[in-house]
């Protein structure tokens, strides 16, 4: 909670007689100290109060009660900017990081909020790529945001484990597997089984009456034929264990994991219910929702010959999370070519008439670009997420060879986490709404807007906290320190960031937007460097002590928000 822009609310709120959490809301951190700590614009009551909004301003001002931790107020032009006395401000902000440590920036605005968020959803058929990598990025980043912000997160997959795509692999082994298995040819059961989804493609081309084949086996399937069944549970179990592997590889966890396969069959009341009341209607393409009316397309729910499809699935899972989980909100962490979808899978349930469809979000992300150009999965023209991880870290490697001579064990251990800091920050310093353009060689760097630079910067940090020999010392002797020495500009503006990073972490989660934590991080960061290579810290064998406090704020912070983004971080780069 930021106490100081709390206390100014509730002062302006008074003055103005308005409510002080909206007046907190209209609150701004100025770009510049030089025009203060926090500013209140005024355009927005103007209209209201039928007064110029400078007037309101110098108004505001002339009866305004100063707290006693603000020593100055000045009004510019329509905004009432307030000072805050530095000293007592940068005390306040260091203290309680050191107080508060790995809890420092959490938030109780999502308490008592049970949130289910679902990411990865990857079919059976073939192993991760790089899309995966994105979405997971997200999903983990934004469950811990969430989380950090006193929600319960259930963080959820669901394997899309049957249907006419899975047939299509199996067919694919069928016919030039040859009963090998993944131990036989030493390969991961996913990629494994991904060779025989492209081989099937590729006689599809040549032969379009294949698809016709996969139905069938569909159909064997629903109807559960004892060979059909036993061989896709070989072929799943085979895809699933290597998909666990890159996940834990990846960092991607999950409290729980759903299978299409255990609820395809299972949404037979909900389009009972939907016939009934004439929101659905049978057709000679099978079991449709009527949607049209409603400015969607109508949408199929069931397959004339009884078969289920994605939606299918859907429409029995939801309402089953709702049910069981008793949640407040379900988010999709899903691409946005699924945006319909998902809009026509809300609205069935709103003309059903349940309450939890007002509670349903889709977090849509954009494409993901590289060299190759966009990921085509049927064609093996993918991107494989374990190849991209591995990538990253041979090039993390190249990065760690140019600054030591000697590569130890501890090196190649370091090269898995800066690896994965290079392509989980490129993944989510964009907007989701924004396609990404990947770029390995650009993630990996030590400088720029990159997940490594972050990393580097904490590990800059504690190397100077453990050169000052007072790392375990620090939250005892902060007494005894003067924190008005604080008082050049890199430092100020420093120790305003760090006070809003509570802010920023809040923002995040109302917004379900995680690009702004790593916006923030490299803002820090760069603050940071600037302080570092500006001043002497520790000079022979006299220590700043004031500055190394703010040091070790500066790391905290940033540990912290790392975190959230479920990126590592080293002591040592």
């Amino acid at each position: 909670m930021d106490n100081y822009k709390k206390n100014i609310a509730e002062e302006i709120a008074r003055v103005l007689d308005k409510n002080k959490n909206e007046v907190e809301k209209t609150i701004e951190i100025p770009p510049s100290k030089d025009l203060g700590d926090y500013a209140f614009p005024c355009f927005h009551i103007a209209k209201e109060l039928k007064k110029n909004p400078n007037e309101i301003a110098r108004q505001i001002s002339e009866k305004i009660k100063k707290p006693e931790f603000v020593r100055d107020i000045k009004v510019v032009g329509p905004y009432v900017n307030f000072f805050l006395d530095e000293s007592e401000f940068a005390k306040a902000v260091i203290v309680r990081v050191l107080t508060e440590g790995k809890n420092y920036g959490k938030s109780k605005i999502l308490h008592g909020k049970t949130i289910m968020v679902e990411y990865s959803a990857p079919n059976t058929n073939k192993p991760l790529h790089v899309g995966h990598l994105r979405n997971d990025s997200i999903g983990m980043a934004i469950s811990n945001i969430l989380c950090f912000c006193g929600a319960k997160v259930i963080k959820a997959n669901l394997y899309s484990d049957r249907g006419a795509h899975i047939c299509k692999s199996m067919i694919g082994y069928l016919k030039y597997g040859n009963n090998k298995t993944p131990e036989d040819e030493n390969i991961k059961g996913d990629h494994f089984v991904g060779k025989f989804y492209v081989l099937f493609s590729k006689d599809l081309e040549q032969n379009p009456e294949l698809e016709k084949e996969a139905i069938e086996m569909l159909k064997k399937w629903e109807n559960k034929d004892k060979e059909v069944r036993e061989l896709w549970e070989k072929m799943n179990s085979w895809v699933i264990k290597g998909f666990e592997e890159t996940y834990k590889k990846f960092g991607s966890k999950f409290d729980v994991v759903f299978k299409e396969s255990d609820f395809y069959d299972k949404a037979g009341s909900l389009i009972e219910e939907g016939l009934k009341k004439k929101i659905f209607k049978e057709t000679d393409v099978g079991i449709v929702a009527l949607l049209e009316q409603y400015g969607l397309p109508n949408k199929v729910l069931l397959r004339k010959d009884g078969t289920s499809i994605y939606i299918t699935t859907d429409l029995s899972l939801t309402k089953y999370k709702f049910d069981k989980y008793k949640l407040d909100e379900a988010i999709w962490v899903v691409g946005s070519e699924q945006k319909l979808y998902f809009q026509q899978l809300f609205k069935i349930f709103e003309l059903l008439n349940y309450e939890f469809a007002k509670k349903c979000k889709h977090l849509s992300y954009e494409m993901i670009y590289l060299p190759e150009g966009r990921l085509k999965s049927r064609e093996g023209k993918v991107v494989d997420a374990d190849e991209l991880i591995e990538s990253a870290e041979e090039k993390a490697l190249e990065e760690i060879k140019k600054r030591y001579q000697n590569i130890t064990k501890e090196h190649l251990e370091r090269k898995r986490a800066i690896g994965l800091a290079a392509i989980k920050f490129f993944m989510l310093k964009v907007d989701p709404n924004k396609p990404i353009f990947f770029d390995i060689n650009k993630a990996i760097e030590f400088e720029g807007e990159t997940g490594p630079y972050v990393q580097y910067t904490y590990a800059r940090a504690k190397s100077i906290i453990r050169k000052s020999g007072l790392e375990k010392e620090l939250k005892n002797i902060f007494k005894s320190a003067d924190f008005s020495s604080l008082d050049s500009i890199e430092e100020k503006e420093i120790i305003s960031l760090i006070n809003e990073f509570q802010q920023v972490v809040e923002e995040s989660a109302k917004s379900l937007a995680p690009d702004k934590v790593c916006q923030y991080l490299l803002k820090l960061s760069e603050k940071f460097n600037k302080f570092y290579h500006s001043c002497k810290i520790i000079q022979s064998d006299k220590v700043d002590l004031e500055k190394l406090l703010l040091v070790y704020a500066v790391s905290q912070t940033i540990k912290n928000g790392l975190e959230l983004l479920n990126i590592e971080t080293l002591e040592e780069m």
